[in-house]
């Protein structure tokens, strides 16, 4: 019978059901590591049936569940070497569109529930002077729009908070990166993985309007294969140095090298204005 010290490695892997966390946990499997894979429901993974498969229920907006999930994970394999943060959600809509407990929503599980799972799995990082926690973002956490303020924002504040952890990680040994992922085909436009606000104002038809209906041209003809990433995600873990940031996608290295020109243009047309706030020398 394999034991958990016979694994290279033990992944824990948030919204492992569908989409991007199923493929990398399939890769994962498929290398010969080991996969602590959740979901709200257990019954919804199909990854088959192996010694090194562990399938737990995590609602991860619950502090509770998140410790559950976490010590379940160490009881079975003894340790955790990679944590992938990718449960999470979108909202469609203009930012005025968007309801207070839609926000709210949004936030509990793409912020609230990373924060309450990471929280849960440092501890035994520490305790060991190792691991890698893997926090899925996407190219909207890196360049927000039309449509999608709101989702932008939750993904916004996971970069930071990656951006904070790999600088109080790294003198412990724990690699922290943030994988900003474009457009995959996977199901993330569909009404399972996407929320879209009821409410339509009519003055946002030219902006929020306009994503609301390329969304749905896009939804299945993404350029970006999800097996591919999760390939990526693969090598990205063998790194002896892994990136802080890693965006994956031609769309999204386009994104960044786009905004890269705008604020560098932006800065330099208001350097005088922004400089001129400082005290004068001798003051």
């Amino acid at each position: 019978m394999t034991q958990p010290h016979d694994f290279k490695r033990v992944w824990f892997i948030t919204g492992a059901s569908r989409g991007i966390g199923a493929r990398i946990a399939e890769a994962a499997l498929a290398q010969g590591d080991a996969v602590v894979a959740t979901a709200r429901d257990p019954a919804s993974l199909r990854l088959g049936d192996t010694p090194a498969l562990l399938a737990v229920a995590l609602d991860v907006t619950s502090e509770a569940q998140a410790a559950a999930a976490v010590e379940a994970a160490l009881q079975r394999f003894g340790r955790i070497d990679v944590l992938v943060n990718n449960a999470g959600f979108g909202l469609l809509g203009a930012i005025e569109e968007a309801t207070g407990d839609e926000v709210r929503r949004l936030y509990e599980t793409n912020v609230f529930g990373l924060l309450n799972v990471t929280r849960a799995a440092l501890p035994s990082m520490r305790e060991r002077r190792r691991g890698h926690v893997i926090n899925i973002s996407s190219l909207g956490g890196y360049q927000s729009g039309a449509g999608f303020g709101v989702y932008c924002s939750t993904k916004f504040a996971v970069e930071g908070l990656t951006e904070g952890l790999h600088a109080e990680l790294a003198p412990l040994g724990i690699h922290a990166t943030v994988v900003e992922p474009g457009y995959f085909r996977t199901d993330f436009l569909d009404g399972a993985s996407l929320g879209i606000s009821p409410r339509v104002i009519d003055d946002y038809a030219p902006t929020a309007g306009r994503v609301r209906e390329a969304a749905k041209q896009i939804s299945h003809n993404q350029p970006g294969d999800p097996r591919r990433l999760a390939q990526a995600v693969m090598a990205l873990v063998e790194a002896p140095r892994p990136p802080l940031r890693l965006p994956l996608g031609t769309d999204t290295l386009a994104v960044i090298r786009n905004k890269h020109v705008f604020v560098e243009q932006e800065t330099a047309a208001w350097q005088a204005l922004a400089a001129s706030t400082d005290f004068p020398p001798g003051e």
